[in-house]
């Protein structure tokens, strides 16, 4: 992975192998990003998305083999409990133009992935819902 900063975006570039979560990870530690919008473009090898169910309150997975391109791919980072926390959705389409998606749970790029990270001054922290089951945007 390589990027560069001009003022608050970043210009990610992943490459084959690099699972894109960890590498924006890596990018938003390395910078001290704790807000911040991410879109990307590019092409997968592998990649897991969820739908959340609320009746039972989790995740149901589906992992999708072989090559992808991503047809869409946003989300935030914020904080829970003052660390690092992402939220990202994704979806890709196969060689036949059918596209799934989802809540995103790993994603290995195969053989470049194209992020922009735009960073805004701040942070929203999160916490977690009984309710819902999920980690809410928290404004006090």
């Amino acid at each position: 992975m390589e990027y560069r900063r001009f003022g608050n975006r970043l210009f990610v570039r992943m490459d084959t192998g690099e699972e894109i979560l960890a590498q924006l990870e890596n990018v938003c530690r390395a910078e001290n990003i704790r807000l911040a919008e991410v879109k990307a473009l590019g092409a997968l090898q592998r990649y897991t998305v969820g739908l959340f169910d609320p009746a039972d309150k989790e995740y149901h997975k589906n992992t999708f083999e072989g090559p992808a391109e991503i047809t869409g791919l946003w989300g935030t980072v914020t904080t829970m409990d003052g660390e690092y926390y992402a939220h990202i959705h994704m979806n890709a389409a196969n060689a036949d133009g059918a596209v799934t998606g989802g809540h995103l749970n790993e994603a290995v790029v195969g053989p470049t992935c194209e992020m922009i990270i735009e960073v805004t001054d701040g942070t929203v922290e999160r916490v977690h819902s009984d309710k819902t089951g999920l980690n809410l945007f928290k404004f006090e």
